[in-house]
């Protein structure tokens, strides 16, 4: 199903407007229950009551109430709420551009795609892209969206231009205000701080988010897959204790070579399983999603991890070396 574009309007830099249209760069796949009485059939309603009489009250005849303390409140009228509101936005007006690298990822709230909104706009919108792309910079703007102000930041991401929605500064907490368990400074002997480093650069790798799925979302598809076939639900085993730490240094070498150990398993099974093919089994669902890909399997997205597995393994090794 197509994508709708959100919002409407232009880009602003310098005396350079580009016509975009907005779109959600993401998606929520949260598994959303009603609610029901336990034995029946029945939905579970929720009613706006007064607290007082216990009578329902209209939505019309409902206010809003700023909370002042000790029972204190101040009342005001969604009317009033609208009068201030910022007015809709038609521009995405860049003020300056940073380092990208300069924007700490606290900030960053909620992503979106910006495309032109025609294909002549293309050519700047091309234009734009490559020069922050080359650059590796953001455009700070504000625009109104939704009767919200925002702060948003404009990059370049694999050739599409991407709007960042960014908290404000006000937004964001104070640790040293807020976090009472903070270590006091410390300096670190120099032996632990080595082989701490040593233990990060051991562990370090390419950042591959396909590898990394939900896999908690899955568990909850199984279940209801399982109830709705009549099949006993598997119970998953409780995670390990985290093991307590005696000696900082001594905890650091042995994490060191394990992780070694862990990477020298790794890459023997990898050899393996180049000579004789993966064991299906043991890949993730976007390991899968990849090999189905790979061998065009048709309607892949709206499959299950086990669907996926059947599907790739009645493809068979030929058609996937074939491919």
């Amino acid at each position: 199903m197509a994508v709708r574009s959100i919002w409407r309007g232009a880009i602003s830099f310098g005396l350079v407007t580009v016509p975009v249209e907005l779109y959600s760069a993401t998606e929520d796949h949260t598994v959303h229950f009603r609610q029901f009485e336990r034995g029946t059939s029945d939905r579970i309603r929720y009613k706006r009551v007064n607290e007082r009489t216990g009578k329902e009250v209209d939505f019309a005849d409902i206010v809003k109430g700023y909370d002042l303390g000790d029972g204190e409140y101040v009342l005001v009228e969604q009317d009033e709420l609208d009068e201030i509101a910022p007015g809709r936005s038609r521009s995405i007006d860049i003020e300056a551009f940073v380092d990208l690298d300069d924007i700490d990822p606290m900030f960053f709230e909620r992503s979106y795609w910006l495309a032109p909104e025609k294909e002549e706009f293309g050519q700047a919108y091309g234009l734009l892209t490559q020069a922050l792309d080359r650059t590796n910079k953001a455009g700070i703007a504000r625009f109104v969206m939704r009767g919200k102000e925002h702060i948003a930041a404009v990059r370049a991401s694999e050739g599409v231009l991407v709007l960042d929605t960014l908290l404000f500064a006000e937004d964001l907490r104070d640790p040293a205000r807020d976090l009472k368990k903070l270590p006091e400074p410390a300096k670190s002997r120099g032996k632990e701080l080595d082989m701490a480093v040593s233990l990060i650069d051991s562990m370090s790798e390419d950042w591959r988010p396909d590898e990394f799925h939900d896999t908690y979302t899955e568990r909850v598809h199984k279940l209801i897959d399982d109830k709705k076939a009549g099949r006993k639900v598997t119970v998953e085993t409780e995670p390990a204790e985290p093991t307590k730490v005696v000696d900082l240094f001594d905890a650091l070498a042995r994490s060191v070579e394990s992780s070694k150990k862990s990477r020298r398993a790794e890459s023997g099974k990898k050899s393996s399983r180049r000579s004789n093919g993966p064991d299906l089994s043991e890949l993730s669902k976007a390991e899968l999603d990849r090999m189905a890909r790979e061998l065009d399997i048709k309607g892949r997205s709206k499959m299950s991890r086990s669907a996926l597995e059947k599907a790739v393994r009645d493809a068979g090794p030929g058609r996937r070396r074939a491919s």
